[in-house]
């Protein structure tokens, strides 16, 4: 409790119960959960929490740096505490999100082309910071 208590003041959160058991929650899952299934996870065992608390705590967190909100396509965005550069498979069936093992995720994104990386930045004049990949899959039945 105390590593989340000085990580909050590190980057200048405020510390509350409901915060901290909703960043712990959201650092010690990995389910990629919304915010509602984060609320009925933290809910049982936190006083005076509302969904709305969920929400704004989440929004803090993610301007903080602290973490990363995964849009979907169904309009329901879900949350990683993992903040590190790394790539999510999405199920399209179910709308699980899965982390790609580092080594693999890697692989791709290196073998990205950097001259095509480059021709980007100059047709749009930006500069590429970094590049997210999220890999929609379907179950394969066939196993």
């Amino acid at each position: 409790m105390s590593c989340t208590r000085e990580l909050f003041q590190r980057h200048h959160l405020r510390c509350t119960k409901q915060r901290m058991a909703i960043y712990e929650a959201l650092r010690d899952s990995h389910s990629h959960p919304t915010a509602e299934a984060l609320f009925n996870m933290v809910k049982p065992n936190t006083d005076r929490l509302s969904l709305a608390t969920v929400y704004n705590t989440l929004d803090a967190l993610c301007e903080a740096g602290l973490v990363r909100k995964l849009p979907t396509t169904n309009g329901c965005c879900r949350f990683d505490a993992d903040t590190s550069h790394h790539l999510h498979v999405r199920c399209l069936e179910s709308g699980e999100i899965m982390d790609v093992p580092e080594e693999l995720g890697s692989q791709l994104v290196d073998r990205l082309p950097a001259e095509v990386l480059a021709q980007i930045e100059k047709a749009m004049n930006v500069k590429i910071d970094r590049v997210q990949v999220q890999i929609m899959a379907r179950t394969d039945t066939t196993r």
